[in-house]
């Protein structure tokens, strides 16, 4: 049985997981959708009297559908088609090929997912992910998401403290060369004033958590690695990913009554991989920010030691924790 890996060429984390596999003797075929249909092929049948076999196709390499014991699936990149294509053949060709190369593979039964790509792109919804959150048990913070200002300023009213603005997905755009992150801004009164702008798009708007300091939360099937995150300067406490320099980092226990409701969360929402953001507030209180399907988490690994490589593996390989 081969254990099927679908990631982008060049992300490093997924090397240590392949690497991590292929010292235990499982029998790996990675590939990236990008090298499709240039460097992959598919050919795959199903009829009245069977499912879906074939094959995956490399110039080195096979892989038979019906060997597939478990899929590692972690953002590939896009699909590649000739240069002398006009920009809606592209177009055209790459909806066909989502639709059948990824049909096929999303198709899949029988084998174990990490995670199944149709229940990442639903969990990828911050509003799905709040709700869920909220009805598995987790506290959650009091959240608007609009493009009306006067919607903002009420909103801003009723919350006892201050309101913070948010992304509500990737929080990364390309502009020619240039990558822009936006991030986390808590507001002041002046903000609230000047809100031009915020009617161009929807807006995520959350009362400010006060914090002790914040926890990543990995979860690898029902293994769950807690790692503290503190921030060493107001840009971090604010929101750490701008200054990654000043952070440092603790390994850490769940609360039981927050692990019960996490455990809940990624039953609901079809997962068995999340990367979760906490803030811990000066009580203790654990409260939800989100959850990334498909978050990072191999520099938690090499700041704390937590086995998240191993238990990766561990799942992909149906072994027991």
């Amino acid at each position: 049985m081969s254990i099927l890996v679908i990631a982008a060429r060049d992300d490093w984390p997924t090397d240590r997981v392949v690497k991590q596999l292929t010292m235990r003797g499982a029998d790996v075929f990675r590939m990236d959708t990008g090298d499709f249909p240039q460097r992959l092929s598919v050919a795959a049948r199903i009829d009245q009297t069977q499912p879906w076999v074939g094959g995956l196709f490399t110039g080195t390499r096979t892989l038979d559908l019906s060997d597939i014991s478990a899929v590692y699936f972690r953002a590939p990149g896009p699909f590649t088609f000739p240069a002398e294509m006009s920009g809606p053949e592209r177009r055209f060709a790459a909806a066909q090929a989502r639709a059948g190369l990824g049909g096929i593979i999303t198709a899949l039964d029988g084998c174990r997912w990490v995670s199944h790509p149709a229940a990442m792109a639903r969990a990828e919804y911050k509003p799905v992910q709040l709700a869920a959150a909220r009805e598995c048990g987790l506290t959650i913070p009091p959240t608007l998401i609009t493009n009306r200002p006067d919607a903002v300023r009420a909103f801003a009213a009723e919350i006892p403290g201050s309101v913070v603005c948010k992304p509500i997905a990737s929080p990364v755009f390309i502009e020619g060369d240039q990558l822009t992150a936006v991030y986390s801004k808590r507001l002041n009164s002046e903000d609230l004033v000047d809100l031009r702008g915020i009617d161009s798009t929807a807006h995520l708007f959350q009362a400010w958590v006060d914090k002790s300091h914040e926890v990543r939360l990995t979860v690898v099937g029902d293994l769950m690695f807690a790692a503290e995150v503190h921030a060493g300067s107001d840009a971090a406490h604010e929101d750490w990913r701008t200054d990654y320099g000043s952070l440092t980092y603790v390994a850490a226990e769940c609360p039981r009554a927050v692990a019960a409701g996490v455990t809940r969360l990624l039953a609901t929402l079809g997962l068995r991989y999340g990367a979760l953001d906490f803030v811990v507030g000066p009580d203790g209180t654990w409260t939800f920010l989100e959850i990334n399907p498909c978050g990072q988490w191999d520099w938690i690994q090499h700041a704390t030691g937590l086995p998240i490589v191993e238990a990766l593996a561990d799942e992909l390989q149906g072994v027991a924790s």
